[in-house]
């Protein structure tokens, strides 16, 4: 079974909980943001994945459900379980791992590309990955790199776009997740902060949404299956 963590209501598995219907993956999720506890023992899943959500890792005081999931972030890097973070899921890995999370250089919200580094074109989870294609990003967090993390991913905007920590936990700051349903509901709820007066950007996301929806899920579901495929090789 796969744990997937998720810390808002309006951040949910999406695309990616589809897939994962789709090819018989049975998964459990935990949602902190309601007061649900996590598993005592990560041993029993066979990766985790952990969604995006507004908050920021270092704000443990106002969110205390981030304590204790840095806590069981540390475990499943220390039991080599594969782990895919998302957004916050990306930076929280980071920060399990000992790097910062600061201020990107540049808050992307909307539509973006990103280019593969050296190390992300060999590595196996973007196999196949065409970075021509534009992807969705909300944030306005980075991760820094920890000592020992890769950088798989770059933009001219926000440098680290994706990062790898030992041989089996990815993040990505970029969603591949998200529908027309997510985008719709991100905007009601976090415009006024992010985008204050800018009802014309929401509107052109949703308008980009449907004119990249075809390569950017295709995209996603490649991505999908490239970590499942990691995830299943670390279970025999």
């Amino acid at each position: 079974m796969i744990l997937i963590i998720k810390h808002i209501d309006i951040e949910g598995p999406g695309t990616l909980g589809d897939f994962l219907k789709s090819r018989q993956e049975a998964f459990r999720i935990v949602e902190l943001g309601a007061g649900e506890a996590l598993p005592v023992d990560p041993h029993t899943f066979k990766a985790v994945i952990v969604l995006g959500g507004p908050m920021n890792v270092d704000e443990e005081d106002r969110y205390p459900f981030l304590r204790p999931e840095n806590d069981f972030i540390q475990k499943v890097l220390k039991e080599g379980i594969p782990y895919l973070g998302i957004c916050l899921g990306s930076q929280l890995l980071a920060k399990a791992a000992g790097a910062r999370v600061v201020k990107s250089p540049v808050k992307e919200i909307g539509w973006y590309h990103i280019q593969l580094t050296d190390e992300g074109k060999k590595d196996p989870l973007f196999e196949g990955f065409r970075p021509q294609d534009p992807i969705y990003q909300w944030h306005g967090d980075m991760f820094q790199i920890p000592l020992n993390g890769k950088l798989l991913a770059s933009a001219q905007g926000c440098p680290h776009q994706a990062l790898k920590v030992g041989e089996k936990a990815y993040g990505l700051q970029f969603h591949v997740e998200v529908t027309d349903k997510s985008i719709k509901e991100w905007c009601e709820e976090y415009c006024e902060t992010d985008l204050p007066g800018r009802r014309d950007h929401a509107q052109s996301m949703m308008e980009d949404y449907w004119k990249c929806k075809k390569s950017f899920d295709t995209q996603a579901q490649r991505l999908y299956q490239n970590f499942l495929s990691i995830t299943n090789a670390s279970s025999t």
